[in-house]
């Protein structure tokens, strides 16, 4: 399946999306439930999820994945409420993407803010604990980061170490974002096949 990023916002909200995506001759799309730079959302009774599925159908759209605010920050050790808003919204977000009939929700791990990778882990793992207690399919995929600043996530060792620390980590999945990895330092254009082994 082939597909890009597409806005969902206005009055059609998922129709909008599923119209963008079939414009574009995708099969496969990836929204954003409002800006993700900050944590206002219209209710659940606002996105128009009835005629976007209609229209998913008729264009043949299927496989679609939310992906979470940037402002989430999870690995947050320094400011409790910026962890705990991080926790709260990111449940609240996990509802949408149900509701939206999307399975996985991709997620930035957060960023140490100067505590270290090893304390932004455990963080890390504390809030996905947390959030994968309700009851649902939906699966969050860790994305492979760069590193810029305090970022967890940049190395393979550190999605591992997230993921074998949390309790229901069948929920939890990889986003592999190339440009991130090779950010971080992955030799993905002369050894891609060599990236995905490793």
């Amino acid at each position: 399946l082939i597909g890009s990023h597409v806005p969902m916002n206005g009055k059609k909200m998922l129709l909008g999306s599923a119209e963008e995506a079939h414009r574009l001759g995708e099969k496969t799309f990836m929204i954003y439930t409002g800006a993700p730079q900050n944590t206002r959302r219209k209710d659940i009774s606002e996105l128009n999820i009835e005629a976007g599925h209609e229209a998913m159908k008729e264009y043949g759209l299927s496989n679609i994945v939310v992906h979470a605010p940037y402002i989430i920050n999870i690995a947050n050790t320094q400011k409790p409420h910026v962890f705990d808003l991080g926790v709260e919204f990111l449940q609240k977000e996990i509802e949408r993407t149900e509701a939206i009939g999307a399975k996985d929700i991709v997620l930035h791990p957060g960023s140490h803010v100067g505590a270290g990778s090893e304390a932004g882990i455990k963080k890390i793992i504390e809030g996905l604990n947390e959030v994968l207690t309700n009851e649902n399919d939906v699966r969050i995929a860790l994305e492979t980061m760069a590193g810029k600043g305090s970022e967890v996530g940049r190395t393979f060792e550190e999605l591992a170490q997230i993921i074998d620390g949390v309790n229901h980590n069948e929920r939890l999945s990889i986003c592999f974002d190339t440009c991130h990895t090779h950010d971080a330092g992955y030799d993905v254009k002369n050894d891609f096949d060599g990236v995905l082994e490793e």
